[in-house]
Order: structure tokens, then sequence, then C-alpha cells
């Protein structure tokens, strides 16, 4: 049996295909497509049209690609972009029509449900108080114990904000992760033993970390990113506009616009959270969509 799983992020579009084998699901495709689909949504509060064709496109060809893989099944969810553009059924009218794929928009803690999942299902995590967080392009999600929930904070909207797109003095980060810090305090009070972070964000950072070229899931997987170390390339960033950022080892290049935002968003997790470091997990929630919908094993 074969399925494939698509995420409509507010950064990026991802696709996952793969097939039953004993025991669980092998990869045989994993693709990510930057198309900045939340792009403006957070003063417009609408979808633009240069987005919503780069998006529309990009999950055309990623639907043909999981077909001539020979997917049996393609599930389709929509995130904190279309959660929160009041046209959203523009873009799910178009990719019915253009792709032949019907979009859920999930609910943030849904969403956050899913991602803990997947980050669960490769690490070992023990037994000990267990948080798991992504930060994406238009929102943010937690999972601590039982509880799951989002906030509409996300790398998008931050890097619009703060212009942080270009080189920017020491200031303007600290007024960003100022700005951020204010957002997160649904974090206060919440001890913990392990850390997990997902999404591309964080796995762009542990990247980077390693000088990967090309970039390696298995690499990242389980690796520990440390405060210091994000310290290390928000300065490296911050003196940077996009365009001198795209050639770094380890950063996909369509990542330049936002990875600055990112990485004040994960910084600022680590310190609210008391955290020196966190777990790196290369699942995320198209991963957890496809264990959802289709079974572990």
């Amino acid at each position: 049996m074969r399925v494939a799983a698509i995420d409509v992020g507010t950064n990026s579009v991802k696709l996952r295909v793969a097939e039953r084998v004993d025991g669980g699901w092998r990869t045989l495709v994993d693709r990510v497509v930057v198309t900045r689909l939340g792009e403006g949504v957070a003063e417009s509060g609408r979808l633009g049209e240069e987005p919503i064709r780069r998006t529309v496109a990009a999950v055309a060809r990623l639907a043909a690609k999981a077909r001539r893989e020979g997917a049996e099944a393609i599930v389709a969810v929509g995130t904190a972009g279309l959660r929160q553009a009041a046209n959203a059924d523009e873009l799910l009218e178009a990719v019915r029509v253009r792709a032949g794929v019907e979009v859920e928009v999930i609910s943030g803690a849904e969403e956050a449900r899913l991602s803990y999942l997947a980050a669960t299902s490769v690490l070992e995590v023990g037994e000990g108080r267990l948080g798991v967080f992504e930060t994406g392009g238009g929102s943010s999600q937690f999972t601590f114990g039982d509880e799951s929930f989002s906030l509409k904070l996300g790398a998008v909207a931050i890097t619009e904000r703060f212009g942080l797109d270009r080189a920017v003095d020491e200031a303007t980060v600290a007024a960003a992760r100022e700005a951020i810090t204010a957002e997160l305090g649904a974090l206060d009070g919440r001890p913990l033993d392990v850390l997990v972070g997902i999404g591309g964000n964080v796995t762009t950072l542990a990247s980077v970390q390693l000088g990967l070229a090309p970039y390696d899931p298995a690499r990242v997987r389980g690796i520990e990113l440390t405060g210091a170390e994000i310290d290390r390339q928000l300065e490296l960033y911050r003196t940077l506009d996009a365009e001198a950022r795209r050639p770094i080892r380890g950063l996909q290049p369509e990542r330049a616009e936002v990875i600055l935002a990112g990485a004040c968003l994960v910084r600022t997790v680590l310190s609210k959270l008391g955290r020196d470091s966190l777990t790196v997990s290369d699942q995320g929630l198209r991963h957890g969509v496809l264990l959802d919908r289709f079974g572990a094993s």
C-alpha cells in the first residue's frame, strides 16, 4: 500500500509518499516547496493572488508526483495561513479543480496533536515530562502531556513586522524577541525533562549546525540543538540580507527570508521554558497525518 500526505502550510507545501512495510512506513518521496502562502496575510487578512497561484501550482505538482509514485490515496491538510485568511476558500477550490485534492483545514490544537504524534513516533523520549513544539510560518504549536494548543505566532508575520528578511541591528532582533515573549505566556510554569522541536525552522537550524548539503533527515533526527548554537546563527543571519544568506551551507535557499524570524522564535521558546537545548525531530505534520489516517503499522 502506498499513500501520500500533503501539508499546505503558511510558508511551504510539504509532501510525503510512503509505502507500508513490516512494522511501519517506508518513505519514498519527501519534498518541500516554499510558496510563502501567508505573505501579507497578517496585514490584510487575505491571501494574495500570487501566493495563491504559487501554492496551487505546488500542490498540483506534488499531487501529480504522488500519483506517479503509485499513491492510492492522498490526504491534504491546511494550517494557519488557511485558518486565518478570509478568502481561504479561493485556494481550496483552486486546488480541488487543478490538483484533484481536497484540503482539510485543521484546527491549531489538531495540528499540535498530529505533530506530537509524528515526533514521538521516531524518538525515544523516556518517561519524564515531555514537551513538543513547532514554530511554523503562521502559527506555533505546543503539546505538554495531554494538553495541545496553538498560538497565532509564526515566522512569516514576524519577518514582515520587523523586516527580518534584511540585515538588521541588535535592537531590532531584541524587539522581535520581546514581542514573541509577550505572546508566550502560556509557556510559563511548565517544568520539563525533555523538549522536542519539530518543523522547518528547527530542522533548518540543525541542518546549518551540521553543514548539510544536501539535507539529510536521518542526520538531524535526535541531535541536540543548543541555545548557544541558535545564538550563533541568530548573529549570522542578523548581519546578512536574504540574498547573502542563501549560500550558507545547510540552509534551504528559499528559507533565507524567514530563517532569522524562525531562529528568534525557537530561541525565545527555549528561554521561556528555561531550557538550554532541545532535541530535534525530523518528523513533522505530514508524517503525523499519515500515521493518524492510515495507521502506524
